[in-house]
């Protein structure tokens, strides 16, 4: 069982001490604070699984902190440690959810019970509720982000509330962060959600190619144009357009594209006739588009009727406490997928992935829980089954000890590429990044791909 975040908030020094020593002895993190207004400090600085609560406190009421946490953090299960149980005490502090009541003086036995099981209860809810896994997989039907750091909460409650508008959303965050999964979560969430969502690529479509691809063409526009076909705003009327990678277009697509975002109007390429579209635009990027707009590199019309909404991904790194909820996540799904029957993650692995840089992130974090389940011989997956970073096992013991991470980075990509036999796509995947990005790692260390 991985190790959860829990907040004792009690006046009683005495106990203070014994739930930390009694709690941090089974494995689990611990902060103990004496009042409300110092609980309300740390809640406010930091995510917890499972609060331990006195109602009978100087200061801010017990009652007063329940109803607070309840209200900004309704996810939490909180269990009341109280010398003074009473029918209506419970009846009151019932009405706001209260996970279970313990009586003072209660056994260290009955403690870590009470605890163990409202954190499986929290994290049950959260990998129930999984969206952000299956990244380049169809995403599951359901309405909220797994993840209970603040930078997820906070994320959630903006795309809830942006979500019923037909506002244009520019979605930043790093490469593998789940950009795409937010929009679509904002798609599902918005009254477009029975109308189609459509992703276009902006990194991967050369400029030629890019207006017949969302403008769509007529017969005969140019050379090859043996049909009109339907370009991407078309297909997606009615419904949500996501544009990623939206800095990578050029200055004058921007320019036709800038009229479609204010006029809501197209022309295919080859044909006079204006057609009206209704389409929602989200954005996604992972650079800073507003420093495209000082260099000159981007639209600053553009770039403000884009940005009407911005919603900023994390990076995994910038919330390692839902690391051990997604890794879960994945390997309950992979299990089906792959046809194995692994039942957890052990807490010295959780360990090495709460302790790595992601710079993959989530897509990266999957991949490393996929070759952990394929190479796993027990029940439970060990830090002998985590490989981290680019090397393999193979490239790790053919790599001379004085090698550079350059070099082992290299080995591998060329390793990977030779076995796809120069499927980019299919070696981005097996690398755990994105095509673009492998295509600037190949372009930085100068392979050759035949």
């Amino acid at each position: 069982m991985t190790s959860a975040n829990v907040l004792i908030i009690d006046d009683d020094e005495s106990i203070r001490t014994a739930c930390v020593q009694t709690l941090q002895e089974s494995g689990f993190r611990t902060q103990a604070v004496d009042n409300g207004s110092h609980a309300f400090e740390k809640i406010n600085r930091e995510s917890f699984d499972v609060v331990l609560l006195d109602l009978k406190m100087p200061g801010v009421p017990g009652m007063d902190v329940l109803k607070v946490l309840k209200r900004e953090n309704p996810s939490i299960p909180v269990i009341i440690i109280t010398g003074y149980a009473s029918i209506d005490l419970a009846v009151e502090a019932g009405r706001f959810g209260v996970f279970q009541f313990l009586c003072k003086p209660f056994s260290p036995e009955v403690l870590i019970a009470a605890v163990e099981k409202a954190a499986k209860t929290k994290r049950n809810a959260l990998e129930d509720s999984c969206v952000f896994m299956a990244l380049n997989e169809q995403p599951p039907q359901v309405e909220t982000v797994v993840g209970q750091s603040k930078p997820i909460m906070k994320l959630m409650r903006l795309i809830k509330q942006v979500a019923p508008t037909d506002s244009s959303v520019l979605i930043t965050g790093e490469t593998g962060s789940g950009k795409e999964l937010a929009a679509r979560t904002v798609h599902r969430l918005s009254n477009r959600s029975r109308r189609p969502f459509v992703v276009v690529d902006c990194g991967s479509l050369v400029e030629t190619l890019f207006e017949s691809e969302i403008f769509g063409h007529v017969k005969g526009a140019f050379t090859g144009a043996v049909d009109t076909t339907k370009g991407k705003f078309e297909i997606a009327h009615g419904g949500t357009l996501l544009l990623d990678e939206i800095a990578n277009i050029s200055i004058r697509v921007q320019a036709r594209l800038l009229r479609v975002v204010q006029e809501q109007e197209i022309f295919k390429i080859g044909s006079p006739q204006m057609k009206k579209v209704d389409v929602r635009i989200i954005s996604a990027t992972n650079r800073n588009l507003q420093e495209e707009v000082n260099a000159g590199n981007f639209r600053n019309d553009l770039f403000y009727r884009l940005n009407v909404v911005h919603m900023h991904v994390p990076a995994l790194r910038e919330r390692r406490e839902d690391i051990p909820v997604l890794a879960n996540c994945f390997l309950n799904q992979l299990n089906r997928n792959i046809r194995k029957t692994v039942t957890g993650i052990s807490p010295e692995a959780i360990q090495l992935l709460e302790a790595y840089q992601w710079p993959g992130n989530v897509r990266e974090l999957k991949n490393v829980i996929e070759r952990a389940l394929v190479i796993c011989e027990r029940s439970s997956i060990g830090p002998n089954d985590i490989l981290l970073g680019p090397q393999s096992i193979d490239a790790a013991e053919h790599q001379p000890a004085n090698g550079s991470l350059a070099e082992m980075e290299r080995e591998q990509i060329v390793r990977v590429l030779k076995e796809q036999e120069g499927n980019r796509n299919l070696s981005a995947q097996q690398l755990g990044i994105n095509r673009k990005t492998l295509r600037e790692k190949i372009r930085k260390y100068g392979i050759t791909v035949d």
